[in-house]
């Protein structure tokens, strides 16, 4: 039944979208620092739906891509733009609310602990991917330089399900590694500093994303 994917030239796409998607995935990135920042400041199971958000608008990319819209956005200037000011808007607002924050401030006055509920935190994961202009030029690329014309459409959605899962699989890891008792102690030590730094690196992502263009 998926004989084909043994033939030639489509394992060999198989095997460079698996690298890529692993190599995409682990490239430090908003995504990275939008899950670090949900997984220190609020939980591992915020951290997790995070991640979860991001790899469900991987399939946001991969529907356009297949369907060949990836071309008309990345040449349209205008829908390019939209795109591009939208995601920077986003990474900069949260970069602020990040970096203004005291919730941090407010812990130390009560043993609650902040919460982030799995709706808001998926979607933080999903909008930081899914606004992100370089991951459209990034599917853009792979749609049109290692995926073929002949490519069936069954095998682009095994390639858009191997790349989505190398994200919720590395982005999991990243939140329970982060989340670890021993860790958060040091970072709860740190938690102010950390803030202003997630914050400001919130910010740089958001400037670079619109300073990208279609050329990139």
């Amino acid at each position: 039944m998926f004989d084909f994917f043994l033939q030639m030239p489509y394992f060999q796409e198989l095997v460079t979208i698996t690298l890529v998607a692993i190599f995409m995935a682990i490239s430090p990135g908003a995504d990275f620092v939008m899950v670090t920042r949900n997984s220190i400041f609020y939980s591992r199971k915020a951290g997790i739906y995070s991640a979860l958000g991001v790899s469900m608008a991987i399939w946001v990319h991969v529907a356009y891509s297949i369907a060949g819209l990836a071309v008309i956005i990345s040449s349209s200037v205008v829908l390019f733009s939209i795109l591009k000011y939208l995601g920077a808007a986003y990474l900069i607002y949260i970069g602020w609310k990040t970096f203004t924050s005291k919730a941090m401030m407010d812990l130390e006055k009560s043993d609650e602990t902040a919460t982030l509920s799995n709706v808001k935190a998926f979607r933080i994961g999903f909008v930081t991917n899914v606004l992100n202009p370089k991951t459209t030029i990034f599917f853009l690329s792979i749609f049109t330089q290692i995926v073929t014309l002949d490519t069936p459409v069954l095998l682009q959605l095994m390639y858009g399900l191997i790349i989505s899962m190398a994200h919720f699989i590395w982005f999991g890891i990243i939140s329970c590694t982060l989340t670890h008792p021993i860790l958060l102690k040091k970072f709860q030590a740190s938690k102010h500093i950390i803030e202003k730094v997630v914050g400001t690196v919130l910010i740089g992502f958001g400037i670079k994303v619109a300073l990208v263009n279609n050329n990139n």
